[in-house]
C-alpha cells in the first residue's frame, strides 16, 4: 500500500476536517478515526497534529468548539462547523474539483 505524502496530507487536511463536521459535531480522537477508515488506513492523524489544525480553523473563525460531558463522565471537546467553515468548504470543492480534472485530462481515467 502506497503512503501518501504528508504535503499531500497537510493540504488536505481542513477540506477534509470541514467536510466532516459539515455532517454534525465531532471530536478529535472521533475525526481522527473517521479519516483513518474513509481512507483505509492511508491516512492516520496523530492528535498532535489535528488539534494545531482545529485550533488554527477556530481562531479563523471556520469552526467553533464547546465542552461536553461525554458518556463515560469526562469532559470531551466538541467542534462543529461555522458559516465561515460552510463558505470555505463550498470554495475548497471548487478547487479539488478543478484539480482532479487536470488529472483526469492527463490520466486518462475517466
Amino acid at each position: 500500500m502506497t503512503k501518501i505524502s504528508k504535503e499531500l496530507v497537510g493540504a488536505t487536511a481542513v477540506p477534509i476536517i470541514l467536510s466532516i463536521l459539515a455532517e454534525g459535531e465531532s471530536y478529535g480522537y472521533q475525526i481522527i478515526q473517521k479519516v483513518k477508515e474513509l481512507s483505509k488506513n492511508q491516512i492516520v492523524w496523530k492528535e498532535g497534529s489535528l488539534y494545531p489544525v482545529l485550533h488554527k480553523m477556530e481562531s479563523s473563525g471556520m469552526i467553533k468548539s464547546e465542552w461536553q460531558i461525554a458518556e463515560n463522565g469526562r469532559p470531551r471537546k466538541y467542534y462543529v462547523i461555522e458559516e465561515q467553515g460552510r463558505e470555505v468548504l463550498v470554495q475548497e470543492k471548487e478547487n479539488w474539483k478543478m484539480v482532479n480534472k487536470i488529472f483526469e485530462f492527463f490520466w486518462g481515467e475517466y
